[in-house]
């Protein structure tokens, strides 16, 4: 038998990967309720948006509101998405508790997506880490590897370039890694795989996992993933998000989904998943007409159902 984390973190990216992949644009009072009962719901950590030019991605452009208001929930670590120095430079000046700075390991991807090349992004990192440091800021610095299992621009990309864009980020003065299956290419074998690897090289400096479930195998992978040993997944509430890079992608794993999975495995979470279906509902509500994901709203909590996720509070 494998032996599973002691707990897992879900970290909600719905309010940033979700919403800049849909059409609504929801008000800022109402990410604030998202954000707060998700937050009585148990989840600690929450990305709340990126800091980009409004003009690009409107849907994202009051970040730096919810950052306020979600620094204001005890114990809840604020995170923020950041594509370059200039939106780093915004997210230490809001005191986010992190930011995360994506690189794509597949070249045409990554000046698809990003108008940088992967070694660009990295030097990108070094400039962020210097500029944290100087500020005397506390926010953490994590590099988040995407198209990690392939692209739909380029194809395959090599395991071994994954493992040089992680070594590099590290050297860069990244605090933390993750890895993510942007467009829905990675299977279970891959993942535990790339996984096993990337723990061996980063140990706890690797510590998340991102997948989309463009072809139904997100909770699968999260699941090779866990017998690696890591504790913490981005996941999306209704599984709303995608890639623009990605036709036909469906989204995130599901956050209600992967709870109640974690649940079944009495792997704590410290989330109540009943709130979090309430939650969900009140979410479909808001985004009417737009598409949305996952089975456990639609069939139901099980009737032997104990909420064992939030037995022991996730660290």
């Amino acid at each position: 038998m494998p032996q599973f984390p002691s707990s897992v973190v879900i970290r909600e990216v719905g309010l940033r990967d979700g919403l800049q992949s849909i059409q609504s644009i929801l008000a800022t009072q109402r990410k604030m309720d998202w954000i707060r009962d998700a937050y009585a719901a148990g989840q600690r950590e929450i990305e709340v948006g990126s800091f980009v030019p409004a003009r690009l991605l409107p849907q994202l452009a009051d970040t730096a509101e919810l950052v306020a208001y979600a620094k204001t929930l005890p114990g809840l670590m604020v995170s923020v998405l950041v594509p370059n120095l200039k939106g780093a430079e915004r997210a230490i000046d809001a005191e986010a508790d992190l930011l995360l700075v994506p690189l794509s390991a597949s070249h045409a991807h990554s000046v698809a997506n990003l108008r940088k090349t992967p070694d660009e992004v990295i030097a990108e990192v070094a400039r962020i880490r210097a500029a944290r440091d100087a500020a005397g800021s506390r926010t953490l610095i994590e590099g988040g590897i995407g198209t990690a299992f392939g692209c739909t621009l380029q194809g395959r990309v090599e395991p071994a370039e994954v493992l040089r864009c992680m070594q590099a980020l590290l050297d860069a003065g990244a605090d933390r890694v993750s890895i993510a299956d942007t467009v829905g290419y990675a299977g279970p074998a891959a993942v535990r795989e790339l996984f096993e690897q990337a723990r061996k090289l980063a140990g706890e400096k690797f510590w998340c996992g991102h997948f989309h479930d463009t072809r139904g195998l997100a909770l699968a992978n999260v699941y090779a993933a866990l017998e690696t040993g890591v504790a913490r997944f981005d996941a999306t509430l209704a599984g709303i998000g995608g890639c623009p890079h990605a036709p036909g992608a469906s989204g995130n794993a599901s956050s209600e989904d992967l709870a109640f999975m974690l649940s079944s495995m009495n792997i704590p979470t410290g989330i109540d998943i009943p709130r979090l279906l309430t939650l969900r509902a009140k979410v479909a509500g808001w985004l009417a007409g737009e598409t949305l994901h996952g089975t456990l709203w639609l069939a139901g909590l099980p009737k032997t159902f104990i909420n064992s996720s939030t037995a022991a509070t996730a660290a």
